[in-house]
């Protein structure tokens, strides 16, 4: 939790404050003290003044610490209302306590629960109230105003990734590679087996016009993802036989759950592009859906010659699932398998 660094505030502040309020709440009796009763006073104003502003700042920092989020913020006024009146009572029974100490003969101090009393009461009361407020409001508006950066910066983050995403998108839509290797499967087919031929041009229209639609989303359901990953991995299996196998095993009800869409595209894609794939010793990549988690398995075969790769894609996922507000999916190697988890989420969430 970010937090203002306030060390020279809390040396300055009550310094600042004490002579404030001499100036402009005490003046006439501090004109009537002789130097030991302003010594004294001062002694007193300083020590309560340090001691109410740190108390007041470990409530606040509390506080924010159960409730740390902007939306957060009505939660956290509540508990500062309720806590506020017993800071200032705090506040000014310290001072009547240290007054009577170091100087029960002054007549600053009353102890009878008279009419006197009560004027008095009043009268500091309201000098403790305007100078709790001050002490809330530096901490709870710097919590905000920082915290209503952090919430901006997310935000932008978040446009930069969606922008560098449909950046991604748009290069796979028309990345040649890719194309010419589908054209030309689709040529081959079109002489040897034209009925296959068909479902290829359907699998692919299918692929082309999910990648389109969903540019403009944050999130989209597992089951559009599966059915997504279909027509792709039919797309392959034309081109890579019995080199290739998926496995997914997903309940109903896990698929109305959400994620970034494309998730599934870039993981397969991923093991697509490391691993090799040969009818004695397919890839196999398997997707099962348990206890609100996602698990992408594939198995470890990693291809002779080295393959570039800037990681972007699992980066992207890690990104938008951070920008999300969500636990990061985690990605690891047991074995001969390579494992990426990710986490289901079931209503939508995000920076708005």
């Amino acid at each position: 939790m970010k937090t203002v660094n306030d060390t020279r505030l809390r040396i300055l502040g009550p310094l600042i404050l004490f002579f404030f309020g001499a100036l402009f709440f005490r003046v006439k009796m501090i004109l009537s003290y002789t130097s030991d009763e302003l010594i004294r006073y001062f002694i007193v104003g300083v020590v309560s003044g340090y001691t109410c502003w740190n108390l007041t700042r470990w409530i606040v920092r509390m506080i924010q610490r159960r409730y740390p989020s902007l939306s957060n913020t009505r939660q956290r006024v509540y508990w500062l209302l309720l806590a506020f009146p017993i800071l200032v009572n705090v506040g000014f029974f310290l001072r009547q306590f240290g007054h009577l100490l170091i100087y029960p003969n002054n007549e600053y101090v009353v102890l009878s629960f008279n009419i006197d009393f009560f004027i008095m009461y009043l009268e500091t009361i309201g000098i403790q109230i305007f100078y709790h407020l001050l002490y809330i409001g530096i901490y709870e508006g710097s919590y905000v105003f920082i915290q209503w950066q952090k919430t901006n910066l997310e935000k932008e983050a978040l446009l930069r990734t969606q922008w560098q995403g449909r950046f991604e998108v748009l290069k796979s839509q028309v990345n040649p590679h890719f194309l010419f290797n589908s054209l030309n499967t689709l040529s081959s087919l079109i002489s040897e087996n034209p009925a296959l031929a068909e479902e290829f041009v359907d699998d692919m229209a299918s692929v082309y016009r999910y990648l389109l639609q969903t540019n403009e989303r944050e999130l989209t359901t597992l089951r559009k993802e599966l059915e997504f990953i279909d027509s792709y991995y039919h797309l392959l299996k034309t081109r890579y036989g019995a080199g290739l196998s998926l496995h997914i095993r997903v309940g109903e009800e896990d698929k109305e759950a959400l994620l970034p869409p494309l998730t599934l595209q870039m993981l397969v894609e991923n093991a697509v592009k490391h691993n090799m794939m040969l009818p004695e010793k397919p890839l196999r990549i398997e997707i099962d859906a348990a206890d609100g988690f996602l698990a992408i398995r594939n198995t470890l075969q990693r291809k002779n010659v080295r393959v570039e790769s800037n990681h972007v894609g699992l980066s992207n996922i890690a990104s938008k699932y951070k920008l999300l507000n969500q636990a990061r999916p985690t990605i690891e190697e047991k074995e001969s398998l390579f494992i990426v988890t990710l986490p289901l989420l079931r209503e939508k969430t995000g920076v708005s």
